[in-house]
């Protein structure tokens, strides 16, 4: 396996704004959530990939806060994870994993677990991720367990509360500072 985690920037960031919607898509399984009216993964009235990809260019637009990373396997793009850092995290934390995705053909090889580690090799502090507490979740759930595990020597700490947005979430925390 040839994994890179690479930083994109305003040249590479069409990569990440093609895997988008397929991470929406795979999460409306997860959460129930169905397309808006024009077939796009919103709640909003967006009309068109391009308009969703225009509301998400902040991630492009705060360079040393936010942390748009593209994964790849052999160069293709395989997924990608997004860093936040203050103001844009939950309180406590210094770095949250906003979003972290790998597409279908990659999963189960090994390369999320690879990719999340060295995503949080870049950032050393006490990070916190989230994700579905419900058993419509439980690949996921069950895959953060073990990586935390392995990548903090089971030095994390997990609970099911409300988040910053309201919602009922699985939180992990862990500092590998």
């Amino acid at each position: 396996m040839n994994i890179a985690v690479t930083l994109t920037d305003s040249t590479t960031k069409f990569m990440i704004n093609n895997l988008y919607p397929l991470y929406l898509h795979d999460l409306s399984e997860i959460w129930g959530n169905h397309p808006n009216q024009y077939g796009v993964f919103e709640d909003n009235e967006t009309q068109t990939l391009n308009e969703q990809n225009k509301v998400f260019d902040i991630w492009w637009e705060k360079p040393g806060i936010l942390y748009p990373y593209l994964i790849k396997e052999d160069g293709i793009p395989a997924g990608f994870a997004l860093v936040a850092t203050p103001p844009h995290t939950p309180p406590g934390c210094e770095f949250y994993l906003n979003e972290f995705f790998i597409l279908r053909p990659f999963r189960g090889l090994g390369i999320a677990e690879r990719a999340a580690k060295e995503v949080f090799s870049l950032h050393i502090g006490k990070w916190e991720l989230q994700t579905n507490p419900t058993a419509t979740n439980r690949r996921a759930q069950h895959f953060w367990r073990k990586t935390l595990k392995e990548y903090t020597g089971n030095n994390f700490q997990e609970e099911c509360k409300k988040s910053f947005d309201d919602e009922l979430k699985m939180i992990f925390n862990f500092c590998n500072g």
